[in-house]
C-alpha cells in the first residue's frame, strides 16, 4: 500500500458537522479521511457515516472510522482505528478479516511492543506531540528519547505522530522518522480546508 504522509481527521470540537468537515477534506483533495465523532451513538452516526464514506469513494480517498468496529463493518468501510480501550486489536482482524486497515493507538514503548506482537495491525498512531484538546485523558506528551525507542520497537510498521500537529510542526514530525502525521482540529480553524492542507502539503 502507498501510505499517505497526512491523515486527516474530524473532530467534534468544530462548528461544522462531520458531513461538512468531510467534504471540505474531499474538495481539498485528501488521501485518507478518518471520521473521528465520539459524542454519538453508532445509530446517530450510521447516516452521517455513510454519507462520508460515499463522498471519499467519490474522489478515491481511503475512509476510516474512530473506534466504531460494527458500524466500519457495516457500511464497508476501508478501515477502522482503534485506541487502547477499543475492541482488542486481535479480535478486530479475526472479525474483520484480511483486506480490512486496522490502526491501533500506541503512547510507550510497552504499547508498541504489543503493536507488533500482536501481528495485525496495518500502521499505528504514535502520540502525543504535543498537548491537544480533541482528546480526553491524554497520555503524557512524548520527548524525543520516547519517539527513538518507539520507532525502534516499531521497526517497518507503518507510524503516524498524533496531537495537536500543525503546519510549522511538520519538518521537526517527519525528523522523527514516522511514516507521517495525522492532522485533525487545525484543518478547521480558518474557512478553507483546502489552504490549510495545501499548506501542509507545501512543507513536505
Amino acid at each position: 500500500m502507498n501510505w499517505p504522509t497526512y491523515m486527516c481527521l474530524t473532530t467534534d470540537g468544530s462548528e461544522r458537522p462531520h458531513t461538512d468537515q468531510v467534504q471540505a477534506l474531499c474538495s481539498a483533495g485528501v488521501d485518507w479521511v478518518q471520521l473521528r465523532a465520539k459524542e454519538m451513538s453508532d445509530q446517530e452516526l450510521e447516516s452521517i457515516a455513510f454519507e462520508c464514506m460515499i463522498r471519499c469513494r467519490e474522489i478515491g480517498s481511503t475512509f476510516v472510522l474512530n473506534d466504531r468496529l460494527d458500524l466500519a463493518l457495516r457500511l464497508g468501510a476501508d478501515g477502522v482505528h482503534l485506541g487502547k480501550l477499543d475492541t482488542p486489536w486481535a479480535e478486530a482482524r479475526e472479525r474483520a478479516g484480511a483486506g480490512f486497515l486496522i490502526g491501533g493507538t500506541v503512547n510507550s514503548v510497552d504499547d508498541a511492543e504489543r503493536a507488533v506482537a500482536s501481528g495485525v495491525l496495518d500502521y499505528v498512531g504514535v502520540g502525543p506531540f504535543k498537548f491537544t484538546h480533541t482528546k480526553k485523558n491524554l497520555a503524557p506528551v512524548l520527548v524525543e528519547s520516547d519517539w527513538r525507542a518507539i520507532l525502534e520497537t516499531l521497526g517497518d510498521l507503518p507510524s503516524y505522530a498524533i496531537g495537536g500537529i500543525e503546519p510549522a510542526d511538520i519538518p521537526e514530525v517527519l525528523a522523527l522518522g514516522v511514516t507521517g502525521a495525522a492532522i485533525c482540529s487545525v484543518l478547521y480553524r480558518k474557512p478553507n480546508v483546502s489552504d490549510i492542507y495545501q499548506t501542509l502539503l507545501n512543507t513536505l
